[in-house]
């Protein structure tokens, strides 16, 4: 549902109707406690004293309204990319420093991310330009070599895996090898129509290659940002809308299908902007039946692009799959409401996951082949090791370790000036609410069944309320 929606159903309650909701208990009311997380000033997913639920008395206008009987996705999870780059920042620790990081980011008991990507060959964020068959044009793979990935990102996902059993791994491809493009480059340019056989059964093999390595990747992405070429300055390649849409219904799907791959296809993998072409993508004959979804980024547009696709096609996925901070940003260690806001616009807009950009990065944002100034969801120094956290993380926080997979996103209502609010049913009955405050301090009551909580949010503050 988008936010718009959701004011427009807001403001069609009555204050009457509103009260009576508050004032009656009803079946299912919350008991007891609700456990309190917050972010804000010096505290960083702080444990505060929990709340209890109380009886509601008098109107809710101006609360936070929780209905669990309206329901909308069910979330995958939340993560970042193990880009090349990631897994050599990674591997620059010693083991039992990167293990304990791998620990706090993915096991379950800590961050528990349990979505993240990966890359096709090289992105902008790799150590050098490469895919899996460099050189000239080799029309029958047989150069094939997924070599490159064994050092160091191969292992990476395996420590991720090893951490998290239940760890959902997707891969993105930002450019095919240069001699199936025209210019003959990674960098930039456009495919070529006539290598849309052979690069299905690249990707076949890369999914094949990686299984056999103890990685099995559960998704794929057509492309990554199918519409720029950037100017050529990384891998990057430009696909025509018509190109995707017969590359998908007449190669990639059926080659996926030949192989008995079960590897979901995700199509666009760019910006919100681009909402018409996944429609007409997916109105296409001959793509449906491969296509699970379609991966969205938020550089340009409005998250209410995904609630358009799913209106239009509600038995396809919305799946956010790339969004990171600057380095050089004076607030990248302290932006976490901009982020938690972001976030839950996002998940109120009908998307399973979040998966940030690069999982870990050093102090400049390197290694990348920019350069480029983007900064990871951890900081790991170049000399001294030290890790650090951004504003980012401590968002993925307040999400990740109170949402758990298979959990339902339910209806919060409530207009409150600079306030953002998603709220979640757990699969083992426990629930979930996440609470922006990208203003000065203020009080807000959220209403459940006839109960109410009060609670205070700090100024830019996010705020975690979980309760059974």
């Amino acid at each position: 549902m988008s936010d718009s929606r959701t004011r427009r159903d807001f403001m069609r309650l009555t204050a009457a109707g509103m009260a009576a909701v508050a004032a009656v208990p009803a079946k299912g009311a919350p008991e007891g406690e609700l456990s309190v997380r917050v972010t804000a000033g010096a505290k960083r997913f702080a444990e505060e004293q929990p709340l209890k639920w109380q009886p509601a008395a008098g109107p809710s206008a101006g609360a936070i309204l929780l209905d669990p009987g309206s329901t909308y996705q069910e979330v995958l999870g939340f993560g970042a990319a193990f880009t090349d780059a990631a897994c050599y920042t990674f591997n620059q620790l010693p083991a039992a420093a990167r293990e304990r990081l791998f620990h706090e980011l993915f096991h379950p008991s800590e961050m528990g991310l349990n979505v993240c990507r990966t890359c096709i060959g090289s992105s902008d964020y790799s150590t050098k330009v490469y895919s899996f068959d460099d050189g000239d044009a080799d029309p029958e793979l047989r150069r094939f070599s997924i070599a490159q990935d064994r050092d160091y990102l191969l292992p990476m996902l395996r420590l991720g895996r090893q951490v998290n059993p239940g760890l959902f791994l997707f891969s993105s491809p930002w450019s095919p090898p240069g001699w199936m493009k025209a210019g003959g480059s990674m960098l930039g340019g456009c495919m070529r129509k006539s290598s849309f056989g052979v690069y299905a059964r690249y990707l076949a093999k890369f999914l094949q290659a990686y299984e056999a390595e103890g990685v099995a990747i559960d998704a794929i992405t057509s492309q990554n940002e199918v519409d720029t070429d950037q100017d050529g300055k990384m891998p990057a390649c430009l696909w025509g809308q018509e190109y995707e849409i017969e590359f998908i219904a007449k190669n990639l799907g059926p080659e996926l299908a030949r192989n008995k791959l079960a590897t979901k296809i995700w199509i666009l993998d760019h910006n919100y902007d681009l909402w018409g072409r996944a429609l007409c993508t997916l109105d296409a004959p001959g793509v449906s039946q491969y296509v699970d979804g379609v991966a969205w980024h938020g550089y340009g547009g409005s998250e209410s692009a995904m609630t358009r696709v799913h209106e239009a096609h509600p038995d396809k996925h919305a799946y956010w799959t790339e969004g990171g901070p600057d380095y050089r940003d004076l607030a990248y260690l302290t932006d976490w409401t901009k982020w938690s806001a972001t976030f839950a616009a996002i998940l109120r807009n009908w998307a399973r996951c979040i998966v940030g950009w690069n999982l870990a990065l050093d102090e400049k944002g390197r290694p990348n082949i920019g350069p480029f100034p983007c900064g990871g969801l951890v900081t790991i120094h170049s000399q001294t090791k030290e890790i650090t956290r951004s504003g980012q993380y401590w968002a993925f926080a307040h999400y990740s370790r109170a949402i758990r997979r298979g959990a339902r996103r339910i209806a919060s209502e409530g207009i409150i000036e600079n306030v953002s609010h998603a709220a979640f049913a757990n699969p083992d009955g426990s629930s979930a609410a996440v609470l922006t405050n990208a203003g000065p301090e203020k009080e807000v009551r959220l209403h459940l069944a006839g109960r109410m909580a009060e609670i205070a949010l700090p100024a830019d503050s996010v705020v975690t309320l979980a309760w059974s």
